[in-house]
């Protein structure tokens, strides 16, 4: 048994897309109406965009390698970029720039001019002095800083991708607990040097 359906030439009905008959079998049509209906519903999304000139944070750091070895003790000025996506509108928009854009400069300032630490790395051993962090790598590194210059981090290492990760979780965190809102998914660009980033993307499991 054969069925005629319309055939679009192109994915969505453009202004002056042509269209033709064909003769499909019951089977071509169901994957074909299935497949059509994958595309209008369940890749539609919307998104916000947000990169502002104050989304930054100057920060120093050492990456650990698997090996131990550490790379020297220096700093960046980061950016950071973030997007939201969202499956439908609420009051005409994903999120509130106006909500969101705070949030984000808060997590870059918390940030901002710290020695950043992986607490969750193997081979830095990080020593509380009271008012002091004393720390030890494997090359027999020995550094002692104030406990206000020092932000250690539940991550592993402190490389831009890591970085992205964490920003993410803490925006994302914020949203819920504030606004009762969460994204479905969203995304953290983390620049360390101009044409130089690492993008972390979340998707949450509905």
């Amino acid at each position: 048994m054969y069925l005629f359906i319309y055939h679009l030439k192109t994915h969505g009905p453009r202004l002056g897309a042509k269209t033709r008959f064909a003769l499909f079998s019951i089977s071509e049509c169901s994957y074909k109406l299935s497949h059509l209906k994958e595309r209008l519903f369940l890749d539609f999304n919307y998104s916000i965009k947000v990169y502002k000139q104050y989304f930054n944070f100057a920060a120093s750091h050492f990456l650990i390698f698997d090996d131990g070895s550490r790379e020297p003790l220096h700093g960046h000025n980061y950016r950071v970029m973030v997007k939201g996506e969202a499956p439908k509108l609420e009051g005409d928009m994903v999120f509130d720039f106006l909500d969101i854009k705070p949030i984000v400069r808060e997590v870059c300032d918390s940030l901002d001019h710290k020695l950043l630490l992986p607490k969750e790395n193997q081979h830095l051993k990080i020593h509380d002095k009271g008012k002091s962090f004393k720390l030890t790598t494997p090359d027999e590194s020995e550094f002692v800083i104030p406990k206000q210059d020092v932000l250690v981090l539940p991550i592993s290492n402190t490389s831009a991708e890591r970085l992205a990760i964490y920003i993410c979780e803490e925006i994302t965190r914020i949203t819920q607990e504030r606004f009762n809102f969460r994204f479905s998914a969203f995304e953290v660009e983390v620049e360390e040097t101009p044409g130089q980033s690492a993008v972390y993307a979340h998707k949450e499991t509905l």
